[in-house]
């Protein structure tokens, strides 16, 4: 008989040191002991010297059900377990309808109980259709997050809160002490823009950048907080592709306001010059992928640790809406989750920024965010087991093999520095490196905790 289920031994990541030759022991889920050296007998014992032990990756922003019967949770927890995913953040707009009722949330669990590989926490949003009243229904059932938007970027699924309804809603969600994310665009200036450049048929790959200038995001993004600091909510601007951006935010944080700010992995290692040009509209995101410079700057937050979080803004949309040679006609987005962390672990490494960010941009920060950091976002004794082994291997990423609902990605070729070689999600092991391990059903919704 063994004191522990498992054992894990490696160079042990957290955010503020590395434990060389370090091991945890799992005991029923968790985190029942650590050390450093020679691991204790148990059930199982996984010996992983020479490689990178971290803590599962919450992604906060994942698009699962965007396309009716394209996806779905399971399926994308899936993809989320080969990319070191333990949680995804389910965003709520869903097709055909938005997560804006408790009977719609309530569904949604339902999904994740007998469909998910990892955990899942969700957002909720408010609507016409449901009205106000119903942010009280979606607190108590268990949202992390509400998510609204600045621009309609499809009606009644993903419609425009105007901003006498955008305040209103920051001041009922305010006293939960949940976060307001929004999606930081400026509607009007967006179309003008668009509409100007149909006129004079400027519609190839590099026009989508130009209609979304920085202004169209940074004025939203000024939006998001001023509404927070009226209201007290905890605003947050949830892809933020410009440095103005973060400045913005740090303005806010200055004068005392709960003003959060998160970026995506692509507006980190993507440029407009380079991938934009090569892969066209697969690189299609609101926001739009910068120019080089630009990328840089945003480089420099990250090494001072400015952001909040880092994402994927995961969706995976079938090749034949990239194909438009219009750029406007395409839809924005792309599969991440198997990527976010490769990819933002290489970008680490390559702008001489500790793995000990990796940990803290991917796994504490979005656990606190969501108020999830009681079970999540860390390999403390005590907190829930989710482990990834990450093996020290340059190789060029091949979406062919993803276990996404799609196979392509505009990281295609993209050489990363390291590999997942295994995703344990509560102790139990999800991905052994090759091929998803777990029964679906296995994930499990998470309820943030209150403060």
């Amino acid at each position: 008989m063994y004191d522990f289920d498992l054992t894990v031994r490696g160079d042990i990541v957290e955010t503020d040191r590395i434990v060389r030759d370090g091991w945890l022991a799992v005991r029923a889920g968790k985190i029942a002991a650590r050390g450093v050296g020679t691991p204790p007998a148990a059930a199982e014992a996984v010996d992983a010297r020479g490689q990178w032990i971290i803590p599962g990756v919450i992604d906060g922003q994942v698009h699962a059900g965007s396309q009716l019967n394209q996806e779905g949770l399971g399926w994308a927890s899936r993809a989320a377990a080969a990319g070191g995913v333990t949680v995804m953040v389910d965003m709520p707009y869903d097709d055909p309808e938005p997560v804006a009722s408790r009977a719609q949330l309530d569904a949604k669990i339902a999904e994740v109980e007998r469909d998910c590989h990892v955990d899942v926490a969700l957002f909720g949003t408010l609507n016409d259709k449901h009205g106000m009243q119903a942010a009280a229904g979606l607190i108590e059932g268990g949202v992390c997050a509400f998510k609204f938007s600045t621009f309609e970027a499809t009606p009644g699924r993903f419609p425009r809160i105007e901003e006498d309804d955008l305040y209103e809603a920051f001041r009922l969600i305010a006293p939960s002490g949940l976060v307001c994310g929004v999606h930081n665009q400026m509607q009007e200036l967006t179309r003008k823009n668009i509409q100007r450049l149909i006129e004079a048929g400027d519609t190839g790959w590099d026009a989508f950048m130009r209609a979304h200038t920085p202004l169209v995001e940074n004025l939203a993004t000024a939006l998001i907080y001023e509404i927070g600091a009226e209201t007290g909510a905890r605003a947050h601007a949830v892809h933020v592709s410009t440095a103005r951006g973060f400045d913005i935010c740090n303005m806010y944080r200055r004068a005392g306001h709960q003003a959060s700010i998160e970026t995506c992995v692509q507006y980190l290692m993507l440029n407009h010059e380079e991938h934009t040009k090569k892969f066209g509209a697969k690189t299609k995101h609101y926001p739009p992928i910068r120019p080089k410079a630009e990328v840089d700057l945003l480089w420099s937050h990250i090494a001072n640790d400015e952001c909040t979080f880092v994402s994927s803004d995961h969706v995976s949309w079938g090749l034949e809406r990239k194909q438009n040679p219009n750029i406007f006609k395409n839809s924005s987005g792309g599969p991440g989750l198997e990527t976010l962390l490769p990819a933002f672990w290489t970008g680490c490494e390559e702008h001489g920024i500790a793995p000990t960010m990796v940990v803290k941009q991917l796994c504490s920060n979005p656990a606190r965010h969501f108020l999830l950091d009681d079970r999540k976002g860390s390999l403390a004794v005590g907190m829930d087991a989710d482990i990834v082994i990450l093996k020290p291997e340059r190789y060029a990423f091949d979406p062919s093999t993803s276990l996404s609902a799609v196979h392509w990605s505009s990281f295609e070729g993209r050489e990363f520095s390291v590999r997942v070689a295994a995703t344990y999600c509560r102790g139990a092991l999800a991905f052994d490196g090759q091929k998803v391990i777990n029964a679906k059903g296995h994930g499990q919704f998470l309820r943030p905790h209150r403060a």
